[in-house]
């Protein structure tokens, strides 16, 4: 019965909220972003708006393309060609792809070179490499997590660790995966996903986008300077972030008396269930849930609210 129980508890989340203007010297809107790497889905709601600005179209149509290699060895990201080629010269990521962290081995490659292994304990100990329990293994360790700083590694190719991990990888246990990858180059630069990785099976796509139209939304009320809200006046944060789950969801959540004028938008960024990192290098829960996201709401005098959320189980949102 007390299984049943757990089994029918709605997944928690931790929600943090914050204001900041873009404006100030301190707001941490920049560093946010570039430190929740993988994410597969980012959605924009403008109230009131029935058409797209030029401006606004063209750059949400500014999208550069991702690739997906099959059955790709892993120990070509580990190679010193492929650190040089990608890793050094702009912010490279990858994602192992339609696996799930809480049964599969997982890995995912940061824009900062950290290569993050979650292994399952069989699969751990045959590797031969050094880690640490995964915090959310319980009493019983399954699960365990590697990281290896490829940075590190390609200033001394000719070190023990660095031959130790080509040797776990190459011939040791030779693990392959199907891999998302992206490529941000820092300038103009002849190499290509396509043509380095042409000896596998690799293909390039751009994301999709689709554009909705809601007829008859009944939007919130928002006041940049009352994020907890007030009543008959203001929706709070976490009002707010709830309606918002019901709009991106498709659900009919009907939460206002009658529609109202919105001065904000909001942009939210949808992280990836399964990838083992949630933001920089915190592990990733895997227990329930997997949803990390953020949103914007963006106010027209640059006011902002950054709402981070995360499973319950997972480190509080940075």
């Amino acid at each position: 019965m007390a299984t049943l129980r757990r089994l029918q508890e709605v997944p928690r989340h931790l929600l943090v909220c914050e204001k900041s203007n873009f404006g100030h010297d301190k707001s941490r809107h920049q560093h946010l972003v570039e430190t929740q790497y993988h994410n597969y889905k980012v959605s924009f709601l403008i109230p009131e708006c029935g058409i797209l600005s030029k401006k606004l179209k063209s750059l949400v149509m500014e999208n550069a393309p991702f690739y997906f290699v099959k059955n790709l060895p892993l120990y070509e990201l580990i190679s010193s060609e492929f650190i040089n080629t990608f890793v050094k010269k702009g912010a490279c990521c990858a994602l192992t792809y339609n696996t799930s962290i809480d049964e599969d081995n997982t890995v995912a490659l940061l824009p900062n070179g950290k290569l993050i292994l979650s292994l399952d304990k069989d699969t751990y100990e045959e590797t031969g490499l050094q880690g640490r329990p995964s915090r959310y293994s319980g009493r019983k360790v399954m699960k365990f997590i590697v990281t290896i700083d490829l940075m590190d590694l390609s200033l001394n190719l000719d070190s023990k660790s660095y031959k130790r991990a080509w040797w776990s990888f190459k011939e040791k246990k030779p693990l392959k995966f199907d891999f998302l990858l992206a490529w941000y180059p820092t300038g103009a630069d002849e190499s290509t996903m396509m043509s380095y990785f042409s000896n596998y099976q690799i293909q390039e796509h751009q994301p999709k986008l689709s554009l909705n139209l809601l007829t008859d939304l009944q939007c919130p009320v928002l006041q940049s300077h009352l994020l907890r809200g007030e009543p008959e006046v203001a929706c709070s944060a976490q009002e707010l972030f709830d309606w918002l789950g019901a709009v991106f969801s498709h659900v009919n959540f009907h939460y206002f008396d009658e529609p109202k004028l919105a001065p904000w938008i909001s942009l939210c960024v949808q992280g990836f269930a399964d990838s083992p990192v949630s933001w920089r290098e915190n592990e990733h829960d895997f227990l329930k849930g997997g949803e990390h996201l953020y949103n914007f709401v963006i106010f027209n005098n640059r006011d902002y609210w950054l709402q981070m959320a995360v499973g319950a189980s997972d480190d509080c949102p940075p």
